[in-house]
C-alpha cells in the first residue's frame, strides 16, 4: 500500500508546486490559450489564459511511478510501460496541436485528419505491444477478447479484429475527453474520479489475482500487472488533483490538449488492460455524454438542414448557453461523473460477489 501513497502523493506535490512555475513560464512567453468567438460569451475573458497544462500532469504522473519503484522489490511492469507510452504519445500529438494554436495566435491547432491520423497510429502501436509481452502464465497486457466486467469467452475478436477495437477505444476515449475539457475544471475533476475507480478495480484484480496460485480462487482474474496499472492509476488521480488547484474557476492555467487526449488514452488503456473494456462506458460515462452530444448535434444539424439538437454542444455548453452558471455546470457535472464511477464499480464488485 505504501508505494500507492508514494506514486500519488509525489504526483501530486509535483502538480501543485511545479503547476506554479509553468504558468510563470506560459505567462512570460505569452503562451496562452484562444477562445472560441461562437462560445458562451462568458468563456471570452479566458483569451490568454495559459493552457499545456498537460506537461506537467504528464511529468507528475511519471515521477509519482518512477518514486513508487525505488524499491528494487517493485519492478517495472509491461503493463505500466505500456499505459505510460500511450499516455506520453497521445500528450505529445496534443502538444503539436496546442503548439500550432499558440503559434498561429488562433483556436484551431492540427486539422481534424491529422489529428485522427496521429491518434491511429499511437492506438494501433500501442495494441500490438500490448498482444505482446506475455508473462510467466502466457497472459499478455491486452486480450483479444471482448470484455465488459471481465473477458467473455464467446467473444473472441481475433488479433486484428482486436486491434482496431482497442484503437476505436483509444481514439474514442481521447476524443471525449478533450471534448470534456471545455469548463473551469470540469476535466480535471471528473477524471480525478476516473482513475480512483480505476485503482479500485486494479487493487481488487490484484488482491484476486490468478497468478498468486496460494490464494487464487474460482473467480480469480486473468489480467497482467494489476498492482503496476494500479500504481499508474494513483498518480493519475494524485496529479489531477494537485493540478485541479490551479484549473478550478478562475482557472489560472488550462490542460489543452496536450492533456486532454493523455487523459482520455489513459481512460481507454485501463480499460483495455483490466479487461473491463464496456464497462469503461459507465465509469467514464460523462465523458461519454460529452462526445454523444456532438454526434447528436452534427448529426442532427444535416439531417434537419440547419436545425440544432443543443444550443451549443459539448453538452456543458448547452446549459451554460440556457444560463447556468460554469460553477454551476461544473459541480453538477462532477456529481454526474461521481455516480457514474460508483456505479462503475458496484458494477464490478456486484459481479464478483453474485459469480462467488
Amino acid at each position: 500500500m505504501l508505494n500507492y501513497l508514494i506514486s500519488g502523493g509525489v504526483s501530486l506535490l509535483v502538480t501543485l508546486i511545479g503547476t506554479k512555475f509553468w504558468i510563470r513560464f506560459l505567462e512570460k512567453n505569452a503562451y496562452g490559450q484562444f477562445i472560441r468567438s461562437d462560445g458562451p460569451t462568458a468563456h471570452h475573458v479566458k483569451r490568454g489564459t495559459p493552457t499545456m497544462g498537460g506537461v506537467v500532469l504528464i511529468v507528475a504522473v511519471i515521477a509519482g511511478y518512477a518514486a513508487s519503484h525505488l524499491d528494487p522489490a517493485r519492478p517495472i511492469t509491461a503493463s505500466g510501460l505500456l499505459l505510460l507510452g500511450l499516455l506520453i504519445a497521445l500528450g505529445l500529438v496534443g502538444f503539436v496541436d496546442d503548439w500550432l494554436k499558440i503559434s498561429q495566435a488562433q483556436s484551431l491547432g492540427l486539422n481534424a485528419q491529422a489529428k485522427f491520423s496521429l491518434q491511429v497510429i499511437v492506438g494501433v502501436v500501442f495494441a500490438y505491444c500490448a498482444l505482446q509481452f506475455p508473462d510467466h502464465r502466457g497472459v499478455e497486457p491486452a486480450s483479444t477478447y471482448l470484455s465488459f466486467l471481465r473477458d467473455v469467452p464467446w467473444l473472441h475478436l481475433g488479433v486484428v479484429g482486436a486491434i482496431i477495437w482497442m484503437v476505436f477505444l483509444i481514439c474514442g476515449f481521447s476524443n471525449a475527453a478533450n471534448l470534456t475539457d471545455g469548463a473551469d475544471g470540469l476535466l480535471t475533476g471528473s477524471a480525478a474520479m476516473v482513475f480512483i475507480a480505476y485503482f479500485v478495480v486494479n487493487f481488487w484484480q490484484y488482491q484476486q489475482y490468478c497468478g498468486f496460485l496460494a490464494t487464487a480462487g474460482p473467480r480469480c482474474y486473468e489480467v497482467r500487472n494489476p498492482g503496476d496499472l494500479a500504481t499508474v492509476a494513483m498518480a493519475l488521480a494524485g496529479g489531477l488533483f494537485g493540478f485541479l488547484w490551479w484549473n478550478a474557476r478562475p482557472a489560472k492555467i488550462f490542460l489543452g490538449d496536450t492533456g486532454s487526449l493523455a487523459i482520455g488514452g489513459a481512460v481507454a488503456g485501463m480499460a483495455i488492460m483490466t479487461r473491463t473494456e464496456l464497462l469503461g462506458i459507465v465509469i467514464a460515462l460523462l465523458f461519454v455524454l460529452e462526445a454523444t452530444s456532438v454526434i447528436a448535434q452534427v448529426g442532427f444539424f444535416k439531417a434537419t438542414k440547419g436545425r440544432r439538437l443543443f444550443k451549443m454542444a459539448p453538452l456543458h455548453h448547452h446549459f451554460e448557453m440556457l444560463g447556468w452558471d460554469e460553477v454551476t455546470v461544473v459541480i453538477r457535472f462532477w456529481i454526474i461523473a461521481g455516480l457514474s464511477v460508483m456505479a462503475g464499480v458496484g458494477f464490478f464488485y456486484a459481479e464478483w460477489v453474485v459469480g462467488s
